[in-house]
């Protein structure tokens, strides 16, 4: 007989925790499609579909910034004095 195993989904870490990790200063780079900016950044103008993007989010998710290349949005954050982090 096969055995469910349950998982718990919830976050380990709350966003407001996740916030202050670092003091405010890790950050992280995450790749997009073109279709996910007006999600994330509302205010940006219309792209054309199929677009790989990269954005820098603040560690509790806020998008920070979007670029066209990853080494852009790592050097933007280091112009900060944002750490950035990998996540998986």
């Amino acid at each position: 007989m096969a055995r469910m195993m349950e998982f718990d989904n919830s976050p380990a870490v709350s966003p407001e925790a996740l916030a202050h990790m670092g003091g405010g200063r890790i950050a992280y780079v995450k790749q997009i499609r073109s279709e996910d900016v007006p999600q994330l950044f509302p205010q940006a103008p219309t792209l054309e579909p199929g677009l790989k993007l990269y954005s820098l989010h603040a560690a509790d998710g806020t998008p920070i910034m979007l670029t066209d290349s990853r080494e852009a949005a790592i050097a933007n954050a280091w112009s900060h004095e944002l750490e950035t982090v990998s996540v998986h």
